[in-house]
């Protein structure tokens, strides 16, 4: 007599069925995304007008902050310059390249500055800005999911990596940010003009 409650052995049952599960985890796997959230704290010994003019003029920033290997405008965005759009092409200690497009969507005049990323990385990153006592506070959250398959694939072992690559170029922008704001006067402004 059987319990027709009773489950089957695993040998009776479908191999189709398995197979189906299988191919569904396995394909679960090659399209997850990883999500990565960080927070970069710059505190510089300068007023916010000139940090906000560097960090909004993103063209210029290949000349001063490294791993930023291209930055190409392909909207201009309105007279405020929300909707611009800029083409990034990023790299860092590790072998590899990241390219995404950012989209300006909020800007608060020295205060904050938004935007939504797609391409490589999809998401958003948004600039804050405070001044006291001379020392300006430049706080940057970068909330993104990669794109790119074999990223995603080596995330669980490589997370820590890229977490680490992505503060190593962060560190590169303030010590850039640093120097090009301690510069003479002369120097300021023939950067300028090369732009």
């Amino acid at each position: 007599m059987t319990n027709p409650g009773a489950e089957r052995p695993l040998s009776n049952s479908n191999p189709n069925t398995h197979a189906a599960v299988l191919d569904a985890s396995l394909a679960g796997l090659l399209t997850a995304r990883v999500h990565y959230s960080f927070t970069t704290i710059w505190q510089l010994a300068a007023p916010v007008a000139p940090i906000w003019t560097a960090i909004t003029e993103v063209e210029r920033w290949p000349q001063w902050w490294r791993g930023v290997e291209a930055v190409v405008r392909l909207r201009r965005g309105d007279s405020r310059g929300i909707g611009a759009a800029h083409h990034y092409t990023w790299k860092s200690k590790l072998p590899y390249r990241l390219t995404f497009v950012m989209e300006t969507t909020c800007i608060e005049p020295f205060r904050r500055i938004e935007g939504r990323a797609t391409g490589e990385l999809e998401g958003t990153g948004y600039w804050t800005f405070s001044e006291a006592n001379g020392i300006t506070t430049a706080r940057y959250d970068w909330n993104v999911t990669t794109t790119k398959r074999w990223m995603n694939l080596l995330a669980p072992l490589a997370r820590p990596f890229f977490a680490w690559n992505h503060d190593i170029v962060m560190a590169w922008g303030r010590e850039g940010l640093s120097a090009l704001l301690t510069a003479p006067p002369a120097s300021l402004a023939s950067t300028a003009s090369q732009a």
